[in-house]
């Protein structure tokens, strides 16, 4: 130590094996890199959300945060062109005697730049107007080669039917949207699976926004539709809802319950049975996004183990007029309750923590 304000973090041939890690010395988490025969030293920590800066890789000159993908001068720690003032501290840096000394008591100042918000972070509040109802449909197929497919059709009846009782409608076929999916972002820390999706917000073509913008800003009730693929929902359902972790995390992490007086229905379709596994993890997953339930929530069929015939099953679901009014009077039960929380106008300002969010999340956050 060739004074108080310089510490000795290490062996030249040490820290220069790998262009860049994450060092802990006394109370300082740094991100250590080395390029060029030279080492830059900065705070391990990056501005957005918190996410270890010495995790992550070096694109040339500028630390990549493995988190979300900000990025960071190695040396300087001034943001990427265009957010130069968005800059985390770095620290003074010279070698002696084949060690690496870095100057604790000198960083330069952290400036936070905020970059432009992502239009889904505006603030959830619900536009005037009639009740508006989306459709989700989850059902894979070609489209070169369509099929019939029952849960589609009795989610067009149950749309039709709310146009008939003077809702909007929308719907949103997964099928044909660009959705990447969930990339494990929750895995490396609690705080990098955000709202917006950290997918979202990095990458314009994912279409998953679309999703996101009619479940928490535009609509007031909501139809999903699957068929029955092995006993679940379909994979493109589970696609969605993975991604969809990301509302149910800022409740975890921030008590943001993004979701608040709208409703939930659904529709199950398929040639063979376990209608209620399907829908008993409907009804639990979209019930932790804060979605409410009117009485009967979802409408269902399939013919059973015993009747394999899938030909009839198609003729069975297109031709049953039982089949069409339950979807229709499914869309009625969840406009009606949608239209009951409009009229009162009385969304919680608050609402208390519920089922396993009870007690608030007991985490370290890494740096």
């Amino acid at each position: 130590m060739a004074d108080d304000n310089w510490t000795d973090i290490g062996a030249v041939d040490a820290l220069s094996a790998q262009p860049l890690q994450r060092i802990k010395i006394k109370s300082a988490a740094l991100a250590v890199s080395f390029k060029d025969g030279q080492f830059g030293v900065v705070s391990n920590t990056c501005n957005h959300a918190g996410g270890p800066l010495g995790e992550g890789h070096l694109d040339g000159d500028y630390i990549t945060c493995p988190w979300h993908q900000w990025k960071f001068h190695r040396c300087s720690g001034l943001g990427e062109p265009g957010f130069e003032e968005d800059r985390v501290p770095s620290y003074p840096v010279k070698i002696e005697n084949g060690r690496v000394l870095v100057d604790l008591a000198h960083p330069t100042r952290r400036n936070s730049k905020p970059h432009p918000p992502h239009p889904l972070e505006r603030k959830v509040e619900r536009q005037p107007g009639p009740p508006r109802l989306a459709g989700i449909s989850t059902t894979a197929m070609d489209a070169a080669n369509p099929r019939f497919s029952g849960s589609d059709h009795l989610l067009m009846h149950a749309l039709a039917e709310g146009q008939k009782l003077g809702a909007e409608t929308k719907l949103l076929k997964l099928n044909d949207l660009k959705i990447r999916p969930c990339e494990g972002y929750y895995s490396k820390a609690a705080e990098a699976c955000t709202w917006p999706c950290s997918i979202t917000q990095m990458d314009a073509k994912d279409q998953m926004d679309q999703v996101y913008e009619a479940l928490v800003h535009w609509a007031d009730a909501i139809i999903v539709a699957t068929p029955i693929r092995w006993g679940a929902a379909s994979s493109l359902y589970f696609k969605m809802a993975e991604r969809l972790n990301c509302v149910q995390n800022a409740i975890t992490i921030k008590n943001n319950v993004l979701i608040r007086n709208k409703v939930a229905g659904f529709i199950i379709v398929g040639g063979q049975d376990n209608i209620q596994g399907v829908a008993g993890q409907m009804l639990g997953f979209f019930s932790e996004l804060g979605f409410i339930f009117p009485q009967f929530p979802f409408i269902a069929h399939s013919r059973g183990w015993s009747s394999e015939d899938m030909e009839k099953n198609v003729t069975l679901v297109r031709d049953s007029k039982e089949l069409a009014e339950g979807a229709a009077m499914l869309a009625q039960r969840c406009l009606q309750m949608a239209r009951g929380l409009i009229e009162k106008d009385e969304a919680p300002v608050h609402i208390e923590r519920g089922g396993r969010k009870a007690h608030p999340l007991d985490y370290e956050t890494p740096r």
